[in-house]
């Protein structure tokens, strides 16, 4: 959704809150595409910092569908945002702050989709996991590890040790 912002920027002391859909539906990231499960409107408020200069704060809550980073189950993520920016009318902006807004600024006009879609690659969580204890997969057989062992033989011997193994084997007498 486009909001004009004209009016903050000329008029001082002038402040607008408001409430706006969220319309994301769908979110890439790294190359993958996470669906908007659930979102809150979004709600604004816009005032005037300045001339030419306005202060943007939005508060909204969104929940993504996600993979398990180690079993790879469905899990729905869940994100609360708040984003304070401050921003420039294109006339005061030089070139550099210009190229920083331009991410969610089109001109005179704020799109909030692209300003929530920049807040939560920002608060994009480090591990996704389908629970704290999640145990995973096996390295072997895929077996999904939280559902029960699978009897598959998972030692990995230390290669720090391989010099040592290799003289065992050497003077090993047949």
């Amino acid at each position: 959704m486009l909001i004009n912002l004209s009016d903050i920027f000329e008029e001082e002391g002038k402040s607008v809150s408001r409430e706006v859909p969220m319309e994301l539906t769908e979110v890439d990231f790294q190359g993958e595409h996470f669906p908007v499960v659930e979102k809150s409107p979004v709600a604004l408020t816009l005032a005037n910092d300045g001339k030419g200069r306005a202060l943007i704060e939005a508060d909204a809550g969104v929940s993504l569908g996600m993979k398990c980073d180690r079993c790879l189950k469905d899990v729905t993520k869940s994100l609360k945002l708040h984003i304070s920016v401050s921003v420039l009318s294109p006339e005061t902006a030089d070139e550099d702050e210009a190229e920083e807004q331009s991410a969610f600024m089109e001109g005179y006009q704020l799109n909030v989709d692209s300003l929530v879609r920049s807040e939560i690659f920002t608060c994009w969580p480090a591990k996704v996991l389908c629970r704290e204890d999640c145990k995973g997969l096996c390295r072997v057989c895929g077996k999904d590890l939280n559902e029960g062992e699978c009897g598959c033989d998972t030692f990995v011997p230390d290669p720090r040790m391989a010099a040592i193994m290799d003289i065992f084997r050497e003077s090993k007498e047949v």
